[in-house]
């Protein structure tokens, strides 16, 4: 090994020891700026360069997995120092508590709101005054009632200089007592009801990131769910407090509720943690003894743990507004019951419960919160897609519309975005028929998402970017997903695959081109790529794939052919000749009648039986005139004095 390559491992080493040691990226710019100092001539230094932006990466990557795995550890110590904690009181201090720790906070408070819509404080952690606890919000004053009523976060950077919102004087007495500036105020909602806002302030002017007020929001959540639990437990010990005589019943009624505190628990943590739908109500289900179906609004059957009774659509529909309006379940039938399942991002869901025998108190309060776990996991799921959405969408946007840019930078988007750029991609775009657009963009969200793909808008479609190399395939899937939850037809054209970002442009043109030829061809309804359209899809195609389009049209006889030494081929281009006259045909060929006979039973053996129907019989001719052309313009030359023809159009 000479000194050069000692050099450039050492160099390599360094930028390990770097990556290992978490050096920030001053340390890396520093070793580049030596190395180009000491040998700028060195041609391995463009490799250097790249090991560079390669570690800077993975630790990017890292410290974005570091994140998210500290977040969804920390929501799940908040739900597990709630468990320890049975008092509302010593519940919401474990909230405030962590909202500072995790966010930064200065300070952090929750309000709880009263039967006539104003608020109270009811805990606070960090503040450095009395005047923050118990402080009365009337309706429509502060941010959080505003969070409330919009069932939205809402934030300022700077309390007292926003003029967006209406002032309190008691409010602002608060906030200039404490030296806030920046205070960010979530919604605490729970079975569609606010029980209050969770709020985090700062005594400085703060920009909230989209992360920080998920976190928040994902926090408040789970206090909801928290404090109706209490309350629930509260009215529980009244009723213990009541009914003395009946110990050994409330004991066991006791006990039982504790398990299913349990199993309360256990799904709230499945659900941060990501897990399956199927796991989540597999769970609960065996909590249950019952068997569990999860439905969306279009009827499709999302999770299922066994075999439930179909239920008619009127009856669901009554069932999810009977659930909704007594925030608990409904018995459709006897042991058949049912919970709406709502996430305010689309229409309520239901989940059904078969069991084997009448359902308890617990049984029935179990199954009301599977219900609303369903619901936080599928609302996770979609937040997690739409968190990237808008960066997501302008590099789909920029790629479709071919604008101009150093492919290297393409590729570095595309990393920073979870895209390998040089795996195989598919266009795919979906009209649906019937509108609801805006149904469809919230499903290709997370249908994005869930494929490592992209998506964007473009007029009524829906365009997606996905990974894969069957453009036809793609299309299908998309569409025969999509159909069902807008509940009328999707037409969808494809086209692919490509392995350079710079030509993505150029496949969205061609999946239009085949989507209008698709819905021109009374195809509504339908997908196809290219391929799928047979000669059409050859002068739709972009890169006008002869070869591909003579071989799905008589590649088996070309085949055959070869094998055997015969000539089906030339007495299929004869028999096409004559009109279809297998006497004429064996005229020009100059064999029996039979023999063409022979030949044509052949060629139905290769082709099927449908080769003669005119729509196929059209492609097979264009085929084998195709076939005779690339024959005749790629003959070499007889004559020594004139170049080929090949090597001329070469």
């Amino acid at each position: 090994m000479n000194s050069e390559d000692r050099s450039a491992g050492s160099q390599v080493l360094a930028i390990l020891e770097l990556l290992a040691d978490e050096a920030p990226t001053r340390s890396f710019e520093d070793l580049l700026r030596e190395t180009r100092e000491r040998s700028p001539d060195d041609a391995r230094l463009p490799q250097l360069e790249r090991a560079v932006r390669l570690a800077l990466d993975i630790r990017t990557r890292t410290e974005q997995r570091r994140r998210r795995q500290s977040a969804l550890a920390a929501l799940v110590d908040v739900l597990q120092d709630m468990t320890f904690q049975e008092a509302l009181d010593g519940r919401l201090s474990v909230v405030t508590r962590h909202a500072r720790r995790l966010l930064d906070f200065d300070m952090a408070y929750v309000s709880l709101r009263l039967p006539d819509g104003s608020s109270y404080v009811h805990k606070s952690d960090g503040d450095t005054t009395a005047l923050n606890v118990g402080l009365e919000m009337g309706p429509g004053q502060g941010l959080g009632d505003m969070a409330q009523e919009r069932g939205a976060p809402f934030w300022t950077p700077d309390y007292l200089g926003d003029d967006r919102f209406p002032h309190s004087d008691a409010i602002d007495e608060v906030v200039v007592s404490e030296g806030l500036h920046a205070i960010l105020a979530v919604p605490m909602t729970y079975d569609g009801r606010t029980v209050g806002a969770l709020y985090g302030a700062c005594r400085a002017v703060r920009h909230f990131s989209p992360d920080e007020v998920s976190l928040l929001r994902s926090l408040a959540d789970l206090s909801a769910s928290v404090i109706d639990a209490t309350r629930r437990m509260d009215r529980v010990r009244a009723e213990l407090d009541r009914e003395r005589a009946e110990n050994s019943r409330i004991a066991a009624a006791l006990s039982e509720s504790r398990s299913l505190a349990g199993v309360q628990a256990s799904l709230s943590g499945m659900c941060l943690e990501g897990a399956d739908l199927y796991d989540i109500i597999r769970l609960a289900a065996t909590s249950l003894g019952a068997d569990l179906m999860v439905r969306n609004a279009h009827g499709q059957v999302l999770a299922c743990t066994g075999e439930v009774p179909d239920v008619d659509t009127a009856t669901l529909v009554g069932a999810m507004v009977g659930s909704h309006t007594s925030t608990s379940v409904v018995e459709l039938a006897e042991n058949l019951w049912a919970a709406h399942v709502t996430t305010g991002v689309e229409g309520p869901g239901v989940l059904i419960c078969k069991s084997p025998g009448p359902l308890t108190d617990e049984g029935r309060r179990l199954l009301y919160f599977t219900a609303q776990t369903v619901a936080m996991a599928l609302l996770l799921r979609h937040n997690l897609a739409a968190a990237a959405g808008p960066a997501r969408d302008e590099y789909l946007n920029d790629l479709l519309s071919g604008a101009l840019q150093p492919p290297r930078h393409l590729a570095e988007r595309a990393r920073r975005l979870g895209l390998d750029p040089t795996a195989p991609h598919v266009v795919v775009t979906l009209r649906p028929e019937g509108g609801k657009q805006g149904e469809a963009a919230i499903w290709a969200s997370s249908y994005a998402y869930r494929l490592s793909g992209l998506k964007t808008l473009r007029g009524e479609c829906v365009v997606l970017f996905l990974p894969g190399s069957d453009p036809s395939a793609a299309a299908t899937a998309a569409a025969d997903e999509l159909s069902p939850l807008l509940g009328h037809a999707v037409s969808a054209g494809a086209a692919g695959p490509v392995r350079n970002l710079a030509a993505v442009g150029k496949a969205y043109q061609e999946a239009r081109r085949c989507l209008d030829t698709l819905v021109a061809l009374g195809g509504v309804g339908g997908a196809a790529a290219a391929g799928d359209l047979g000669f059409l899809g050859l002068l739709l195609s972009d890169n006008h794939d002869v070869d591909a389009f003579i071989t799905s049209a008589v590649g088996p006889v070309i085949e055959y052919d070869a094998q055997r030494s015969t000539d089906l081929l030339h007495t299929l281009d004869a028999y096409f000749a004559s009109g279809g006259s297998p006497t004429h045909a064996a005229q020009d060929l100059h064999v029996h009648t039979n023999t063409v006979a022979r030949r044509l039973e052949r060629v139905t053996e290769l082709l099927g039986p449908d080769w003669q129907q005119p729509a196929t019989a059209l492609e097979i001719q264009l085929a084998l005139r195709l076939q005779r052309a690339r024959h005749s313009v790629y003959r070499p030359s007889t004559s020594p004095s004139r170049p080929a023809q090949a090597d001329r159009c070469a």
